[in-house]
């Protein structure tokens, strides 16, 4: 029976759109640390919120550099009754407010140095998130790793349970062995889905620190925890705290603004003078009694406030308290620093002594303690039991060496986020 052309080209055509779509749905979408910390610097939404505040004091610059502005006033009066002919008349005046004592001059430098702190404060926020963001895909990694761990025990486990039925039908074992690890094998599995829910909750995390809206989780991260031994000099990295911390650059920029404040308030003590000046027209005054020519007059003056507010010191007392409280928020913050920098590379060394101490040949004798349970097993040497107890002694170890490498790495972040420095890298 001859095909159609027809229908061959037909056939072809679906052939070749199952083809792409098998090998579109073979494509892994693949997170990369590089990937995700420019995602974060770029897209996280609160980051950029903040990025606001910059903006904001640039214009808070702009509306300080402002000039009083002039007011002008225009009147008319008129004699309601007209049977008196008094005649009508109509003023304009223009007036302005002179600053003296340097209120605009204080008004622009207080603006600028709060512009600056804001720039610092907002480098201190993006050190705090490039830290947090950091260890959660840290996190995610080492949820990765006990996922794949797990997922490997579970096959193992389930070809164990497949092989032991077949035992069973040949009578080399009794049923209660081979319940006991099909049992095993389910218990393992949904030991599994609740390790991967873990690890998607944390890819979830993952998009919020990128901005992702769509909440569409990649398929992967990429990289591994691993552990290279850095050496630090306390001392040297104090200094180097104290140098590059963003918020002991605040607070030193803060006295600023206190000293700027204060100069304000004294500024703000200063008399403002009212200039003024203005003209007139009086019509005709036709009245028989006191008759009047129609003119023109021009006004001109200087109005003087009388600061009897200036006894009451208490703004200018209050600036001066401020600035003698950041005066010592900063040195708090600069012992703080320094305590921070202390604990952090204390913990930094007790996880790499532990990290070290964790000998990988624990790891290996583990593992292979486990396939000789497995060798006995098979050939009826041992119990089931011995080899479920020798499979949870070899996953424990590994657990506890990947949450050790974790903490690890994790104490080195935060020892560079304590330190100001950045030098972090995951291995790909």
């Amino acid at each position: 029976m001859m095909i159609p052309m027809k229908n061959i080209k037909s056939m072809i055509f679906l052939f070749s759109l199952c083809v792409a779509y098998h090998g579109h749905a073979q494509e892994k979408q693949l997170l990369t640390f590089h990937e995700y910390l420019n995602n974060v610097k770029n897209s996280n939404i609160s980051y950029l919120a903040e990025k606001y505040n910059v903006d904001i004091a640039d214009a808070n610059i702009k509306a300080a550099k402002i000039f009083p502005d002039p007011e002008l006033s225009v009147g008319y009066a008129n004699n309601q009754n007209w049977d008196l002919q008094m005649g009508y008349g109509v003023d304009a005046e223009l007036s302005w407010r002179l600053e003296l004592g340097g209120k605009r001059k204080a008004r622009v430098r207080l603006a600028q140095s709060e512009k600056e702190l804001t720039g610092a404060l907002l480098e201190d926020y993006f050190r705090n998130l490039r830290a947090d963001a950091t260890l959660a895909y840290l996190a995610a990694l080492k949820q990765k790793r006990v996922y794949e761990l797990q997922k490997s025990s579970y096959k193992q486990m389930l070809g164990l349970a497949h092989a032991d039925s077949l035992r069973l039908r040949a009578g080399s074992i009794m049923e209660v062995d081979a319940r006991q690890s099909k049992l095993e094998a389910a218990t393992m599995l949904n030991d599994l889905y609740a390790s991967e829910g873990e690890l998607k909750d944390m890819l979830v995390q993952l998009q919020l620190l990128q901005g992702n809206k769509t909440m569409e989780l990649p398929d992967s991260i990429a990289g591994d925890l691993f552990f290279v031994k850095r050496e630090y000099n306390l001392h040297e990295l104090i200094t180097t705290a104290q140098n590059n911390r963003a918020d002991l650059q605040a607070a030193l920029i803060s006295k600023e603004v206190s000293q700027n404040n204060v100069r304000l308030a004294k500024a703000n003590r200063s008399i403002d003078l009212g200039l003024s000046i203005g003209g007139g027209y009086s019509s005709v005054v036709r009245n028989e009694i006191a008759p009047a020519p129609a003119f023109k007059g021009v006004t001109a003056g200087i109005s003087i406030p009388l600061k009897f507010s200036n006894t009451n010191k208490a703004e200018l007392r209050a600036a001066q308290l401020a600035a003698t409280q950041s005066e010592m928020q900063y040195q708090a913050i600069e012992l703080q620093i320094a305590a921070e920098v202390t604990q952090a590379y204390n913990r930094y060394n007790v996880a790499s002594r532990r990290v070290e101490q964790f000998d990988t040949a624990l790891l290996n004798e583990a593992e292979t303690i486990y396939k000789k349970k497995v060798y006995s097993y098979d050939q009826g040497e041992t119990t089931i039991l011995d080899l479920l107890n020798a499979q949870r002694t070899y996953n424990d170890v590994q657990v506890n060496y990947i949450e050790t490498l974790y903490d690890c790495v994790a104490a080195l972040v935060e020892l560079e986020r304590a330190c100001g420095i950045w030098n972090m890298d995951v291995k790909q």
